[in-house]
């Protein structure tokens, strides 16, 4: 079973030689003028980032760890609407459904999630694609932003079936500290790329991208989302609101294989500029990190202030540094938490999808493709 708290160490490419650091400024975007009778495109030509070669021309691979991560994204395959409501719907009407600390948890996840993945969307299509040089990383990318948009339907599909108001959940990150906090935290990354100004090409510059695939992937998507999944899917551990505990299932699946990707992009970032990787450069990271833990937590705080289903703040606060110490693991810097363990071995199983009935027991799933995936 894949372990998404591990690095996907098995599907990385292999070392290439590090190349001297690009100064100029150069980088192709994919919408210079077409060369006629250009000389065709070699696979040492292809860079991540800083590529001067033809950015429209998806083969010859280079990168074949991102290119299966592509297909496997297809193969995974899912909509919102196929996960029926109706036992959630009648729980969430009945007055004597669900305590108001439960209710508490679920509009407030509801309220995190729903513009979150508005946010690592925006972040895709409005900042890293462009600064990211290599058609199939780019060909993820794209799918990567389709799979956001499909949670927040995700998301308003279960608001919208609860009857929530959505006025309520959707400015929860105005208005709700614990979610504005980690928005705001989240979006510094946003704004800095996203300034048409901002050009790759220099050390200063280079170092500032790759922070935001940090921030995005191992922070955003690797940490602030895991108090959420534990808590939605702890509900269909019980049986309760089973098909928004299986919506998130899915998502949590999609969310894991981002990460993955995302593991993969940064790593081999460092591969081939080296040279970014400066003690002050992995101290930023490191710091970064734990402040996201220290985030993530008084947001556990604020959605559990006494225990439920079985779960209590002290656990997170385990977790979480149990969480941040994998994440760092991953891109080879050294664990800040020593001697914690997970409370929450159950998530992994939480990937597994290819049953005959679901986790949650409330259908059959087979999707045409799922077989195609390997997760043990």
């Amino acid at each position: 079973m894949l372990n998404f708290e591990e690095p996907a160490a098995e599907s990385f490419a292999p070392p290439v030689q590090a190349a001297e650091p690009t100064l100029n400024g150069g980088a192709n975007t994919g919408v210079e003028a077409i060369r006629f009778n250009a000389s065709r495109i070699r696979v040492d030509d292809k860079r991540v980032i800083n590529c001067q070669a033809d950015l429209n021309q998806l083969v010859p691979f280079k990168y074949e760890w991102a290119w299966q991560k592509y297909l496997d994204a297809c193969a995974n395959h899912w909509m919102p609407q196929e996960i029926s409501m109706s036992r959630d719907i009648a729980v969430w009407k009945d007055p004597s459904g669900l305590t108001e600390d439960e209710r508490r948890i679920i509009k407030r996840n509801l309220g995190f999630f729903s513009t979150a993945d508005s946010l690592v969307a925006n972040n895709l299509v409005l900042a890293i694609y462009r600064h990211i040089t290599n058609p199939e990383c780019r060909q993820y990318l794209l799918r990567q932003a389709f799979e956001e948009a499909l949670h927040t339907h995700a998301y308003q599909y279960v608001i919208e079936s609860l009857g929530l108001d959505e006025g309520e959940i959707f400015n929860m990150y105005r208005e709700i500290p614990s979610v504005h906090d980690k928005g705001a935290f989240e979006l510094q990354f946003t704004k800095e790329l996203a300034d048409p100004n901002f050009r790759t090409g220099t050390f200063d510059k280079d170092q500032r991208l790759l922070r935001n695939l940090i921030g995005y992937y191992l922070i955003m998507e690797g940490l602030f989302f895991y108090v959420g999944f534990v808590q939605m899917l702890s509900f269909g551990r019980q049986n309760k609101m089973t098909g928004s505990s299986e919506e998130f299932q899915y998502i949590l699946r999609d969310e894991s294989m981002h990460l993955n990707f995302g593991v993969d992009l940064i790593n081999q970032i460092k591969i081939e500029n080296p040279h970014l990787w400066t003690p002050e450069f992995q101290k930023e990271i490191v710091d970064l990190v734990r402040e996201g833990v220290e985030l993530e937590y008084r947001y556990a705080v604020d959605t559990m202030p006494r225990g439920v289903l079985g779960l209590n703040v002290s656990m997170f606060s385990d977790y979480l540094r149990f969480v941040a110490n994998r994440r760092l693991k991953q891109i080879g810097l050294s664990e800040q938490y020593p001697g914690v363990s997970n409370p929450f071995p159950w998530m992994s199983e939480m990937l597994d999808l290819r049953k005959e009935k679901n986790f949650f027991e409330t259908r059959v799933i087979e999707y045409q493709t799922g077989g195609t995936l390997t997760w043990d």
